[in-house]
C-alpha cells in the first residue's frame, strides 16, 4: 500500500510540474505574441510618419503604376518581341553574374564548410572564430557590399559579381558544414588510420558522400542569386536591372519597354526555378525508373 501510495504521490508532481510547465510556457508565448505586435504596429507607425506623403494617403493609388505599364505595353504589344531581343544581353549578362558568383561562393564555401564542421576541422580553435566570419558574411546584405565595391571599384557587373560571391560563400558554407555533420566518420577514420593528410581524408572520405546535397544547395542558391543580381543592377551594377531602373526612371513612353523586361525577368527565372528543381530532385531522390531509359 505504501509502494502504491507513493507511486501516486510521485505521478501526481510530475503532473503538477508538467502543467506547471504548459502554463508558464503558454505565458511566455503571449507575452512575446504582444511584444511582437507592439514592434509591428510602432514600425509600422514610424513608417508611416517618415513615408513621403504618408502610407494611407498613397493607399487608393497602389495601382494606378501598374495600371499605367501594363495599358501601355497593351498598346505596344506589337513592339514586345524586338524588346526582347534588345534586352536579352542584359538578361544572359545577369545570369552569368549569377553563375560565376554562385560558382565562386560555392567553392569558397565548401572550404569553409570543411573547416568549421566540429571534429572534422584541422584547426579545433579555429573553428568558433571561422562560424563568425561566416555568420558575417551571411547578415551583410549583397546590396550594400555591391554599395561599397562600386565606391572602390566604381559600376559595372564586377562589384555585383564580389558581392552575390560573399554572401553566397557565408549563406552555403553554414548549409555546407550542416550536411558535414551527417556524414559516417568510418571513411575519415579507415583513411586516416593508412596514413592520409587532411585533404584527402575530406575529399575522399567526405564530400562524396554528400556532393549531392552540395549541388541541390548550390543550385538553390543560383536560383537566388538570379533575383540577386538583377536587384543589384538598379544601384549600377549592371544587368538587366540597371536597363530596368533606367526605363522605369523615364517614365511614361518607356513603360512598355519595363513591361518587356518585367516579362523577360519572369521567364528567365521560372525557367530556371523549373530546371533547378528538377536536377535537385534527380540528385537527391534519383532517376525514376521509367526515366532511366529516355
Amino acid at each position: 500500500m505504501t509502494d502504491i501510495a507513493g507511486s501516486a504521490t510521485r505521478v501526481a508532481d510530475i503532473q503538477a510540474a508538467y502543467l506547471a510547465q504548459a502554463r508558464s510556457k503558454r505565458v511566455m508565448n503571449l507575452i512575446l505574441i504582444v511584444i511582437f505586435a507592439a514592434l509591428l504596429i510602432a514600425g509600422f507607425r514610424t513608417a508611416d510618419r517618415r513615408n513621403a506623403g504618408g502610407f494611407w494617403d498613397g493607399l487608393p493609388n497602389i495601382l494606378d503604376f501598374p495600371a499605367d505599364v501594363i495599358g501601355e505595353a497593351i498598346e505596344r504589344a506589337h513592339l514586345l518581341p524586338g524588346y526582347l531581343i534588345k534586352y536579352l544581353p542584359s538578361l544572359i549578362e545577369t545570369i552569368n553574374i549569377a553563375g560565376a558568383s554562385t560558382l565562386l561562393g560555392a567553392m569558397a564555401g565548401l572550404v569553409m564548410s570543411l573547416l568549421v564542421t566540429r571534429g572534422l576541422g584541422p584547426v579545433p580553435w579555429l573553428v568558433g572564430p571561422l562560424r563568425r566570419v561566416l555568420d558575417i558574411l551571411r547578415a551583410v546584405p549583397e546590396i550594400v557590399i555591391a554599395l561599397v565595391l562600386i565606391f572602390m571599384l566604381g559600376g559595372g557587373p564586377v562589384p555585383a559579381m564580389i558581392a552575390i560571391a560573399l554572401h553566397t560563400t557565408g549563406a552555403l558554407g553554414k548549409l555546407f558544414s550542416e550536411v558535414n555533420e551527417n556524414a559516417s566518420l568510418r571513411p575519415v577514420e579507415g583513411l586516416a588510420s593508412v596514413g592520409a593528410t587532411w585533404t584527402q581524408r575530406m575529399l575522399l572520405g567526405v564530400v562524396p558522400q554528400v556532393a549531392p546535397n552540395y549541388l541541390s544547395y548550390a543550385l538553390l542558391r543560383f536560383e537566388i542569386n538570379i533575383r540577386a543580381s538583377a536587384i543589384l543592377g538598379f544601384v549600377g551594377a549592371g544587368g538587366i536591372g540597371y536597363d530596368l531602373r533606367n526605363t522605369m526612371s523615364w517614365g511614361a513612353g518607356k513603360f512598355d519597354e519595363a513591361a518587356a523586361i518585367f516579362l523577360l525577368l519572369f521567364l528567365s527565372i521560372v525557367a530556371v526555378d523549373q530546371m533547378s528543381s528538377i536536377l535537385r530532385h534527380r540528385l537527391t531522390h534519383g532517376a525514376k525508373p521509367g526515366e532511366i531509359h529516355r
